[in-house]
């Protein structure tokens, strides 16, 4: 089989390659350029799209003796992924820019580009497992290693994208592929995880924004207001720099009458009000969903769990779908959650597919 190996730079895609080479498969590594302007991009070798993830993407394919090249998609990034990301925060939601750049990017722009190749399947260091099930189509479960499991950001894939994905590290601890990187002499063994987001080179997301959004920020001043009490408690420069369930950076300058701390509760990038209140607000009952994306068969109803965040945990909850809109109710209230994410379901290990939240319904006060 022809394989493409995406190589990111970091150990997990190199160990993938190498296994894919030594499955026996005919392996084709790339390195994905993603910026415009590579200096304005975060900068140093992270494990993902920097220049100098490039060249440890280069001298690992040496490593593994495949042929290497590198893929300037960085219009395509820009576009499907960079501006999403502005246009989101700027209508007061908070968007997952990897899971986007997976949907957009990895998995189409990547996986279409291979096929018309003649490549049989690309090959990730994602940590996610893919079966085929009873009924011949492709499953794709949680990896075994939990800790590290990516099926969260996975979960926009749909069928004809997982036919032709290979997910080598999904059996694998990530302890294991270090080690085993070290003994293939792979020297990413020890290069750190890539954990900010890719375009933000400190990691200041509000601070990006600020600069990036320019005129386009709407309110870039307005209201701090307390729910409880109506009362304006500070002024902000822009919805932007807030998420749902935000605790820290409020700078609203004195304590609630109870002294508990207050956390962000909605945000209306129209009139430019940030509205806070104390943590049992953010209580969440039941949520709804648009652009719904399936792995596999389309549910109407799922007794599952749901996964709400990259890194958050599994809830237990009952999903209603209704031609590209689903109702999921949980079982017991979630909290911060916020319109923009993804909402990813779960039956048992199996990823049935996800959802853009786009409203909650708190747990009345």
């Amino acid at each position: 089989m022809r394989v493409l190996a995406a190589m990111s730079g970091g150990v997990d895609s190199a160990v993938a390659a190498a296994r894919a080479a030594e499955a026996g498969h005919d392996v084709t590594g790339i390195h994905l350029a993603l910026s415009r302007n590579p200096a304005s991009y975060r900068s140093g070798a992270r494990g993902c799209c920097t220049i100098e993830d490039s060249n440890d993407a280069r001298r690992a394919a040496d490593v593994i003796g495949i042929p290497f090249y590198v893929w300037d998609l960085s219009e395509r990034f820009h576009a499907d992924v960079v501006e999403d990301f502005m246009d989101e925060y700027a209508a007061g939601r908070t968007p997952n820019p990897c899971l986007r750049c997976n949907e957009k990017i990895k998995f189409a722009a990547v996986l279409e580009r291979a096929l018309a190749l003649g490549f049989d399947a690309v090959a990730t260091g994602h940590y996610a497992q893919l079966r085929t099930g009873a009924d011949g189509l492709v499953e794709m479960h949680r990896a075994v290693d939990h800790g590290k499991d990516q099926s969260y950001v996975l979960g926009v894939l749909d069928q004809q994208q997982l036919a032709h994905s290979l997910f080598p590290l999904g059996d694998t601890p990530k302890e294991q592929v270090r080690l085993e990187a070290a003994r293939r002499g792979l020297l990413v063994a020890d290069k750190p995880d890539s954990h900010d987001i890719c375009f933000v080179a400190d990691g200041d997301n509000a601070g990006w924004l600020r600069e990036k959004l320019g005129d386009r920020a709407p309110n870039h001043d307005g209201p701090i207001v307390d729910e409880v009490t109506g009362e304006e408690l500070g002024r902000h420069d822009g919805t932007y720099a807030f998420t749902i369930g935000q605790r820290k950076g409020l700078r609203i300058g004195r304590p609630a009458p109870d002294g508990k701390p207050r956390f962000v509760l909605d945000i209306e990038p129209v009139s430019g009000t940030v509205t806070v209140g104390p943590r049992e607000r953010l209580a969440v009952r039941r949520l709804h969903g648009t652009r719904p994306r399936w792995c596999g068969t389309v549910p109407a109803t799922l007794e599952g769990t749901v996964q709400l965040r990259a890194h958050g945990e599994e809830l237990p909850a009952t999903t209603t779908v209704a031609g590209d809109e689903l109702t999921v109710e949980l079982h017991a209230p979630a909290y911060g959650i916020a319109p923009g994410q993804a909402a990813v379901l779960y039956d048992g290990t199996r990823v049935v597919g996800s959802a853009t939240i786009t409203t909650t319904e708190r747990v009345p006060a």
